[in-house]
Formats: structure tokens, C-alpha cells, sequence
């Protein structure tokens, strides 16, 4: 339509048709069209000047009942894109139910044809959701995602090859990323990757926006999503907010997802027909190949992804912390009837009044710390023993249990509050086992007697059970029977000095021996 505004308008500036011709690059006998089509339509540059292309071209070339297309029968595109929702329905058969409408119905006009059909179904739903192009700022957002396509390593001992995980992590303003392989997508090694992403980049962007993968999130959502303890105790470490990707929308992501594709390109696909034995020998591979990906040229950009890194994002990002996190696994556990929590199959200890009670494991590669309520109330120095391994504080206790870790000495000493020959009894006792652990339940049996019947008779009936038994410790049983039967009473009575004529037929006493004559 330009050319023939300008027809009209040269025209009417007085010129001839061969110079408008010439100024146009067009042949003189089109020009003479174009008027010709004008004077008929009876317009004028005066009335085209204020007339849209589509006015112009309505007015010269359009003819009813000649040009103009066959009326078609109309397409209900919201009830098409109901349909479709429905399991086992396709375009197909919704052409041919369109199909058979219109040409059942006794109408003039014609049905679509399927291609045209599905053409304009395919316009019209692109029209639903545009896209919205992402404007990012230097140093915001960093994107994360696993690639679909993976890598190998082969067992060296099977020669049996096992797929492993491609994690990136790219940034928003430079394009510039980050590629590692792991084992797992579990939260060791997501967490870990995302670490040792930070400091490949040297620095921190403000938000990290993962998939919502089960080790970034625990309760998908499409609005509220909530995020995995572990995941959010990372964030919290180095100051960063975690924005995940609603589920099924990658251009929440399509940074990362556009990383993913290049890292397959890139890397997976250089790969393809290299041998790797171990992860270690992986991660060499996909270093060396990621140095050359961020210091490949732009096609339409100056410069490659690690300049615009250095200018763009890295002088926006904060410096990383000093102390790098540590992973924090968390678990929550009951506390045991033995007031033991069991993590990792061992058990570390909580106070014996916690029993019942649930509690929050959080452990770490060298400490597992138990929480209450966000309140800490045990830590202990994480075991890797065999399984089973008791980790205990004695403070943790109860006081019937206390003994179980009691030295001798102290044994001993609680025994001399109840007298000296109490002491020497419990010191004899602890010296006949081949290890003093082995007394303890008799010199606790024997101190429950103790508090029983007090420590003055303890201490009496020990003393006098001492004088039966020189070289061995008296029994427990032996000291009981002299202090039912009352002999520590008689040992402390002044007439218990003397002891008293034993009268018997059988015994002749000492007066039968004093006498001068004997009779034999």
C-alpha cells in the first residue's frame, strides 16, 4: 500500500505518471492501474491521506462476489480448547465433528478444511498465553535445574555403565554457568552442588530459583510452596532468598532450561564416546569442557558469558561467608524409653525426663545436635562406630542409673558415709572381680541395706562380719543375717565383752577341768 499512497499522493503533487513511475521503481502501466482503480473508486490523496492501508486496499482491490473468499463456517475455538482437555479427545476428531455439523445443517457456507483447521485452532490458542520476556538484573536471581539427558560412568569391575545426574546453575544477567555431575538428586548432593556452584562464581546472587523438586521442596504448590528445613537452613547460611518455579511452567526458568540444553550440547553430547570410571573423572571432563562453554563468543553480543560474568553480575553479587556451610541433616525422632534418639543407626543421648517426647535431629558431618521446640538441649560429637554405638552424656541420666559409669573410688567414698567397716567391705567386694563394673550391683545391694537400717548398725554388723571373714569380703546375705538376727546390737553392748556359759549336757564347762581330782 505504500506505493500506491505515493501514486496518489505524486499525482496530486502535478506529476506525470513516468516520473512518478521512476521515483517509484515502478512500470508506468501500474501506475495508470493505480489511478485508474482511484478514479473509478473515486479516490482522491485528499481522502486516502486520512484512510488506513486497509480502507485503501478495501476501496481499489476488493469486489464483492469476485475476489472475496467463500463464507466459512464458523470455528467455536473455546469450545475446541474444552474439548481437548477431555482424555482421548484430538483435533482429528473434532474437525470431523465440525465437519458433519456444517455440512449436515443445510448451510451455504463451507467447512474448514482439516490443515486450515487446525492452523487457525493453533493461531488463536497462541494468542492465550504470550510470553512474557524476563528482564534480569545484574546480580538477582540464579536459576538451577538436572538436565534430562545424563552421563555414564562405567563400573570398573562389571564394566556395567550407570547413569548420573547433570545439575547447572546458571545466571540471570551473563548467561554464565555452572555444571557438575552427581550421583543423586537427593539433599546431600543438591545442596552440595549448589555450594560448590557459589564458589565456582565466587559470590552470591540474591535469589535462587530451583525447580520444585523434592530436595528443594517438601510441599509443592503453585502459590505457597514449602520449602525442604534442610534447603532453607542453606539459604539462610549465605543470605539467600529461594524463589521456586511454579510446577509445570519452565519459563519460570527458561534461563536454566536454555543452560540445560547447551550443557547437553556442549558437554553431554562431547562426551558421548569417552569412558569414565569414577565421578571424580566425570566432573575433570565437564570442568575442563564448562571453561570452554563460558569463553565461547556471543553470536550477536560482544565479548562471551565470562566477560559479561566479570562486568555484569559479579560486581552486584555479595561476597560469599567465610565459614562454608556444613550440611545439616534433620530428622524428627521419638525419644527412646532409654532416653537415646537413634540417628544413622546410633544413638545419642537426651535427659531421661525427654523420654516419650519428640524431638529434631540435626546433625552434620562431625556433630549431631538434638532441638526442642527451636530450643537446643543436647549435643554430641557424631559417631561413625559400628551400628548400635551408644553415645551417652552422664548428665543425661537418671539418678538410679548414675552408677553404672561410677569409678571405685567413688564408690567407695559413698560407702565411708556410712562408716569405715562399711568401706572396707565395698573396697574388698570391688577387689575380687576381674573388673570393678562387675561389683557394682552387689555394692549397691549392700548400701540399699545401708540406708535400710542406718549407718550405726551397718557399720556394726560389717565390723563383725569383717572378724568372721580375714581375707575375703562378707556377703551381703551374711551382714543381712546379723542384722536381723540383732548380733550388731550385741557387738555394741558393754556385757557383749564377756561371753556368756553355754549351757548343754554335752558340754562339761570349765569348772569340771579346775577340779583336783579327775576320774577317768
Amino acid at each position: 500500500m505504500r506505493k500506491v499512497r505515493e501514486t496518489l499522493r505524486l499525482t496530486d503533487a502535478g506529476r506525470s505518471q513516468r516520473e512518478v513511475a521512476a521515483s517509484l521503481a515502478i512500470a508506468t502501466g501500474t501506475v495508470a492501474g493505480y489511478l485508474q482503480r482511484a478514479r473509478e473508486a473515486g479516490l482522491t490523496w485528499e481522502r486516502a491521506e486520512a484512510m488506513t492501508d486497509e480502507a485503501v486496499e478495501a476501496a481499489l482491490f476488493r469486489y464483492l462476489g469476485h475476489n472475496e473468499p467463500a463464507a466459512r463456517a464458523v470455528i467455536d475455538f473455546a469450545h475446541l480448547h474444552r474439548e481437548l482437555s477431555r482424555t482421548g479427545v484430538t483435533l482429528q476428531l473434532l474437525w470431523e465433528e465440525y465437519h458433519a455439523a456444517a455440512t449436515g445443517c443445510g448451510e451455504s457456507r463451507l467447512p474448514y478444511r482439516y490443515s486450515q483447521f487446525c492452523e487457525l485452532y493453533g493461531a488463536w490458542r497462541s494468542k492465550l498465553s504470550p510470553t512474557m520476556r524476563q528482564v534480569h538484573r545484574a546480580g538477582e536471581k540464579a536459576f538451577l535445574d538436572y538436565s534430562g539427558k545424563k552421563p555414564h560412568i562405567v563400573d570398573p569391575q562389571t564394566g556395567e555403565e550407570h547413569e548420573v545426574e547433570l545439575f547447572v546453575m546458571v545466571l540471570g544477567a551473563s548467561n554464565y554457568t555452572f555444571a557438575e555431575a552427581t550421583l543423586t538428586q537427593k539433599i546431600v548432593d543438591f545442596v552440595g552442588s549448589t555450594i560448590r556452584g557459589l564458589e565456582y562464581f565466587g559470590a552470591s546472587p540474591e535469589v535462587l530459583v530451583p525447580d520444585q523438586l523434592r530436595s528443594a521442596v517438601r510441599g509443592p504448590d503453585r502459590y505457597d510452596p514449602l520449602l525442604n528445613e534442610t534447603y532453607l537452613d542453606f539459604a539462610r547460611h549465605y543470605e539467600l532468598a529461594v524463589i521456586p518455579a511454579r510446577p509445570r511452567k519452565p519459563r519460570d526458568k527458561a534461563k536454566v532450561e536454555a543452560a540445560v540444553l547447551l550443557a547437553q550440547r556442549w558437554i553431554v553430547a562431547r562426551l558421548r564416546n569417552s569412558k569414565f570410571f569414577s565421578l571424580s573423572e566425570l566432573n575433570e571432563a565437564i570442568a575442563e569442557l564448562l571453561e570452554d562453554l563460558n569463553a565461547r563468543p556471543f553470536k550477536r553480543l560482544e565479548g562471551c558469558r565470562r566477560s559479561a560474568f566479570e562486568s555484569i553480575d559479579l560486581p552486584a553479587m555479595r561476597p560469599l561467608p567465610a565459614l562454608r556451610y556444613e550440611l545439616r541433616e534433620r530428622r524428627k525422632v521419638g525419644v527412646n524409653i532409654d532416653y537415646h534418639v537413634e540417628f544413622d543407626f546410633r544413638h545419642y543421648s537426651v535427659s531421661h525426663t525427654l523420654i516419650g517426647q519428640q524431638v529434631e535431629v540435626r546433625a552434620t558431618a562431625s556433630i549431631v545436635e538434638i532441638f526442642r521446640n527451636n530450643e537446643r538441649i543436647a549435643s554430641h560429637p557424631r559417631s561413625y562406630g559400628r551400628r548400635g554405638t551408644p553415645v551417652t552424656c552422664d548428665a543425661h541420666r537418671p539418678l538410679q542409673h548414675e552408677h553404672r559409669t561410677w569409678p571405685p573410688e567413688r564408690m567407695i567414698e559413698w560407702a565411708s558415709t556410712f562408716g569405715p567397716a562399711v568401706a572396707t567391705v565395698v573396697e574388698r567386694t570391688l577387689a575380687q572381680y576381674v573388673h570393678p563394673d562387675q561389683g557394682h550391683r552387689a555394692c549397691l545391694g549392700l548400701l540399699r541395706v545401708a540406708q535400710k537400717h542406718g549407718a550405726e548398725r551397718m557399720d556394726a554388723a560389717c565390723a563383725l562380719a569383717l572378724t568372721a571373714s580375714i581375707s575375703r569380703a562378707p556377703h551381703r546375705k551374711y551382714i543381712e543375717a546379723i542384722l536381723r538376727q540383732g548380733l550388731d546390737r550385741e557387738q555394741r553392748s558393754p556385757a557383749a565383752t564377756r561371753a556368756a556359759p553355754l549351757e548343754h549336757d554335752n558340754v562339761r564347762g570349765g569348772e569340771y577341768y579346775d577340779r583336783k581330782e579327775i576320774v577317768h
